[in-house]
């Protein structure tokens, strides 16, 4: 084997696949100490792991924006609804969520909800009404 011009000899290079050997074999760091790891990315940072084109500037912030708007009605609607109502249509969830006086917001939001649907869980109606898929 030619190593030409590289500063590393075959003892350093054999020592030096050993120790990534574990790190390429499990996908993740493999350091016993946090200090050690790479950070994670920080919220506003665009991500590059998907395939395709980069996305323009805000694109990324408002898709954020939305899931944490999305995530933050999902977390008020489950205050106010236990698991016995479900399943549930619009009209059941609107009745739960004024006996156990919930905000105006959220009653407004589910008087969004188109009739006829039926929701297995908070997921369920929040994903019609944010993305607006049916129950």
């Amino acid at each position: 084997m030619q190593r030409g011009s590289n500063p590393v000899g075959p003892r350093k290079d054999d020592e030096m696949k050993h120790e990534l050997e574990g790190r390429l074999r499990s996908g993740r760091p493999t350091h016993a100490e946090e200090a050690y790891d790479p950070e994670p990315p920080a919220d506003d940072d665009i991500r590059l792991d998907r395939s395709g084109p980069v996305p323009p500037p805000g694109e990324e912030r408002d898709r954020a924006r939305a899931e944490a708007e999305a995530e933050t009605l999902r977390s008020d609607m489950a205050r106010h609804l236990e698991r016995a109502v479900f399943p549930a249509d619009r009209r059941t969830v609107l009745d739960v969520l004024d006996a156990h006086h919930a905000p105006d917001h959220l009653l407004e939001a589910v008087r969004g909800l188109p009739d006829g649907g039926e929701y297995a869980n908070v997921t369920e109606i929040v994903d019609a009404l944010v993305h607006g898929r049916p129950g």
